[in-house]
């Protein structure tokens, strides 16, 4: 979703950064480039001192980092461009559409909400459903399996090194790399 559907890169960088200043983390930028795709809690073990995340715990500390994202993002969220009439023609010829995210539940709804496009998605995703998140390949083996489809039947869209890894594990027909 993030990177493909809505170009909100930079409002999750600028969140990290806001977040990690709350804390005195530096050199967060470059630990942050290599987790892209990811989800939140393998973030956190990546850019966060170890105390820290015992203090405060993964889940706490994910969900501050996404309510800064949503209030960064909130004024500039739109869909990327054509995005709408790729789902209209997608749904004219009856092709299902899923959404396979390693962001928590609430970030998606409030994408797919914030730019009017969550009735095309017939099966969502969510970092917080799954018990591995990207590469791990089980985002996109029950998006596949909700859309009542086998994954070598199904095209993937991805940004992420991560992502793309997780579709080839779980077998995707194709993947398309927007890198």
């Amino acid at each position: 979703m993030d990177g493909v559907l809505v170009n909100n890169t930079r409002a999750h960088v600028r969140a990290f950064e806001i977040f990690c200043k709350r804390y005195g983390v530096e050199e967060w930028q470059r630990k942050l480039q290599t987790s892209f795709g990811m989800g939140n809690d393998d973030i956190m073990r990546q850019i966060l001192p170890e105390e820290i995340i015992r203090e405060k715990g993964l889940k706490a500390l994910g969900e501050e980092k996404e309510a800064i994202y949503r209030e960064v993002y909130a004024p500039e969220i739109r869909p990327v461009r054509g995005l709408v009439d790729l789902l209209e023609e997608l749904r004219r010829r009856g092709i299902p559409c899923a959404v396979g995210s390693s962001g928590c539940r609430e970030n998606v709804d409030f994408v797919l909400g914030n730019c009017g496009i969550a009735d095309y998605f017939s099966c969502i995703v969510s970092g917080d459903r799954v018990t591995r998140c990207k590469p791990d390949p089980e985002i996109y083996l029950l998006a596949a399996e909700g859309l009542h489809l086998l994954p070598a039947d199904c095209l993937v869209f991805e940004d992420a090194r991560a992502g793309i890894t997780a579709a080839r594990r779980a077998g995707a027909g194709r993947i398309v790399a927007l890198v």
